[in-house]
């Protein structure tokens, strides 16, 4: 069982046609946020067929996983290291932690970044020293950014807010569309949980909040409200009361 075995499994399912809808969905156009990723057309599902039977496969292979130009392989490299990292015990955890970490440049499109960051990065730092996620934050790679935010999802998900309100505050006025649809995600995962601890955070900063990292972050908001974010009504004394 090696990584070769892995590519076989999934050129066997290669979909010229899907390949071609993913190329496009993924952005990979020349200067688009995907440039040059290569697929095999290989559904997500089947991927995951795979990762369950390639599940005991050692880093070594998951790094060629890692490094292939094709969106699947990497993808299902990323499974794999998900299901060794949650039926691990500590030392296992760490070591994959340690692993995904070094190995985060192949995290280069949003899906692959979604799927892994909360479950290995936020699983692992929820006990742990958390201040990595503050320097990606402030990184110049929009995907390094990303995952700073995304791996906030498994501390949303205990109902701890800090970090995730903190690092919404350093992303704020980032250039890149795909961060501001990651902070707003995140924003609107805390409000599910607590909304008025989300609107404790968007009352003093919305009017300056990229216009879909404001979307995003209300979607689940009553519609009066949320046309009065987008209207730039929030604020007033009436308001502040109407809808608690």
């Amino acid at each position: 069982m090696n990584y070769r075995d892995v590519l076989c499994e999934l050129q066997s399912q290669a979909d010229p046609k899907q390949a071609g809808i993913y190329r496009r969905f993924f952005k990979t156009g020349p200067g688009e946020y995907g440039e040059g990723d290569q697929f095999y057309g290989v559904k997500v599902p089947f991927q995951r067929t795979i990762a369950k039977k390639f599940n005991q496969l050692g880093l070594k292979d998951i790094r060629k996983l890692l490094a292939s130009e094709y969106h699947e392989a990497r993808n299902t490299g990323v499974l794999i290291l998900i299901g060794q990292y949650e039926s691990g015990g500590d030392h296992e955890k760490e070591r994959i932690y340690r692993f995904y970490m070094h190995h985060r440049a192949a995290l280069n499109n949003w899906d692959l970044i979604d799927l892994s960051a909360p479950k290995i990065a936020g699983a692992y730092l929820y006990n742990n020293d958390r201040s990595i996620l503050f320097s990606l934050a402030q990184s110049g790679n929009r995907w390094e950014r990303r995952i700073a935010i995304m791996a906030t999802f498994f501390f949303i998900r205990k109902r701890d807010f800090n970090d995730t309100l903190n690092l919404a505050r350093i992303l704020l006025h980032d250039p890149e569309d795909l961060i501001h649809k990651a902070v707003g995600w995140m924003l609107r995962e805390i409000g599910k949980c607590d909304r008025k601890t989300e609107e404790a955070f968007l009352r003093p900063v919305y009017p300056q909040m990229p216009r879909t990292m404001l979307r995003y972050a209300i979607e689940k908001f009553p519609e009066s409200v949320r046309r009065n974010y987008l209207a730039g009504k929030i604020g007033s004394d009436t308001e502040r009361h109407s809808d608690y």
